[in-house]
């Protein structure tokens, strides 16, 4: 059960100048029933981003159903036995400004093949996630075919990523965020910048959407399997088979920690660090260590401090938020519906079944894409035509620096 993940967790930074995604658009109203049933879809931005999607919303939300009949099943299923594409990667690591390094994961090749304005998709995988879980690379194969420009954002101590320093990454940190953005932007100033967050990572997305508002270099993003507020994910958690996921969790993160253990023998104070490196469950580590570097009085402070429901209304940039009614991680009580139906950036889509990063349904199921890629797909690309037609606004090269970390790529 190891390899099941949460979805796999300042200076602010000059604004880039970009295009605007969808002014120039035609929007045509839309009545409910161009969606299907099977489907709850609202938000704000509903009537504006519903006809992108229509060729797959229209259509029954049909799960396999010799997998999908149980939440836990499906969960499982695609976890263990969905197929994982095979692709070249080429690994930048980034040294951040504390000392610390995140890992980013490149298509090789695609520095020489795409042109410098081609859209960029950087990929934010859940806990203990990395560019090699199969929902990662089904999206980064499925994007990089339509000709966009895709890294993998690995989180410190995930998907092989070095940490440096005696501090990983959490639900609260959005320092690494903010540089992997910056570095990336900076790196290709001609392009429109966009995001795709899982479970965890897709809390910090938002988060980050939330905190940047305004001044958000991103185009667009979306959300998928978001926890959203982590007091309810938390009480979940520790109920019934969920007791399952907690421990395979808390496993993996038990075995990042392990590796790198030398660097934190020395720490004081609160840390509990036999505790963390023995945890039990998520709760367990986050007690002995992710609320005590992070600053924060108990685990329950911790996770109601980081919880992303409250920067929904926060959110400017447009956004898509992806949710499945029976997830047994990310609760479908814990989606922040009334904030999303106020924010005219914002759209959400629930589907019946999916399980946590399941989906085991449309034309690629059991063992192919989860039914959310080509929705995704149709969201951005409607935001990248929407950003084409009122041309290319550069950011200001003086204003977007690039990034002064150490770099060093491994080919």
């Amino acid at each position: 059960m190891a390899k099941l993940s949460l979805g796999s967790t300042f200076s602010i930074f000059h604004s880039r100048h970009i295009r605007p995604p969808l002014a120039g658009c035609h929007v045509t109203k839309m009545t409910v029933a161009d969606h299907h049933p099977s489907l709850e879809v609202v938000g704000g931005a509903r009537d504006r981003f519903l006809p992108s999607l229509h060729t797959n919303l229209r259509l029954p939300y049909n799960p396999f159903p010799l997998i999908a009949w149980n939440r836990h099943v499906e969960t499982i299923f695609a976890s263990f036995f969905r197929s994982i594409p095979q692709v070249r990667l080429r690994r930048e690591c980034l040294r951040v400004k504390d000392g610390g390094s995140v890992a980013l994961d490149w298509i090789s090749g695609d520095h020489r093949r795409l042109p410098p304005d081609s859209p960029v998709l950087i990929l934010l995988p859940g806990l203990t996630g990395g560019s090699q879980d199969s929902y990662v690379r089904h999206m980064l194969t499925k994007a990089n075919g339509k000709g966009w420009r895709v890294v993998v954002f690995n989180s410190r101590g995930c998907g092989e990523s070095p940490v440096t320093t005696p501090q990983f990454y959490s639900a609260s940190f959005l320092g690494d965020t903010y540089e992997v953005v910056k570095h990336v932007g900076a790196r290709y100033p001609e392009a429109n910048l966009y995001a795709v967050g899982w479970s965890l990572g897709a809390n910090i997305l938002v988060r980050y959407l939330g905190k940047e508002s305004h001044a958000c270099p991103l185009a667009g993003a979306v959300s998928l399997c978001n926890p959203f507020n982590l007091v309810i994910a938390d009480e979940d958690f520790h109920k019934g088979f969920n007791n399952v996921y907690d421990k395979a969790l808390a496993r993996a993160l038990c075995k990042i920690f392990k590796k790198h253990a030398l660097l934190f023998e020395d720490m004081g104070g609160e840390f509990n660090i036999p505790l963390a490196a023995n945890a039990k469950s998520v709760r367990d580590f986050d007690e002995g260590l992710t609320r005590v570097s992070f600053g924060f009085k108990s685990v329950d402070d911790y996770y109601s401090n980081s919880s992303s429901c409250d920067s929904i209304k926060h959110v400017k940039r447009p956004l898509l938020c992806i949710q499945a009614e029976n997830d047994p991680i990310a609760p479908s009580r814990a989606i922040p519906r009334e904030d999303i139906e106020e924010n005219p950036n914002c759209m959400l889509i629930v589907t019946p079944k999916g399980g946590h990063l399941g989906w085991v349904a449309g034309a690629e199921a059991p063992l192919g894409a989860p039914w959310t890629d080509p929705v995704v797909m149709d969201f951005l690309e409607y935001l990248e035509r929407g950003a084409s037609k009122t041309g290319k606004f550069l950011g200001d090269s003086e204003a977007v620096q690039r990034s002064s970390g150490e770099l060093h790529h491994i080919e």
